[in-house]
């Protein structure tokens, strides 16, 4: 399955974007699907997953409260949709896809589809 990511940019501290996935070459169903985030010489880190039919979803600890990740299979598209934006939120934001299907996986080398990221600055 390939993936793109797009709707990063700039935003005000306190500001909101949307961020869409929007996968091709597979079978979009069968995929759980997460969104990472990697800062400048910092390790990528998770964001946010959701389940294969969308009914589970995962959050870090950081972001819980104020980012939702949502999917609609029809359109082959998962979003991340980040409120209250802060600039410790500033990074490459990539979305990915695991091979399994058992578990919804929260770590990066579980990983094994990724798109190209997309930056989001969020200035103080």
């Amino acid at each position: 399955v390939q993936l793109q990511a797009s709707g990063g940019g700039l935003v005000q501290a306190g500001g909101s974007l949307r961020l869409s996935c929007a996968a091709s070459g597979g079978t979009f169903s069968r995929y759980n699907m997460g969104w990472f985030r990697q800062a400048p010489g910092k390790e990528r880190e998770f964001v946010a997953a959701i389940s294969r039919n969308g009914a589970s979803t995962y959050y870090a600890d950081s972001v819980k409260g104020r980012f939702s990740i949502s999917r609609d299979n029809a359109k082959n598209t998962v979003w991340l949709q980040m409120n209250t934006l802060k600039p410790d939120d500033t990074a490459v934001y990539l979305c990915a896809a695991p091979n399994t299907i058992a578990y919804v996986p929260l770590r990066p080398r579980s990983y094994d589809y990724w798109g190209q990221g997309t930056q989001v600055t969020v200035s103080s």
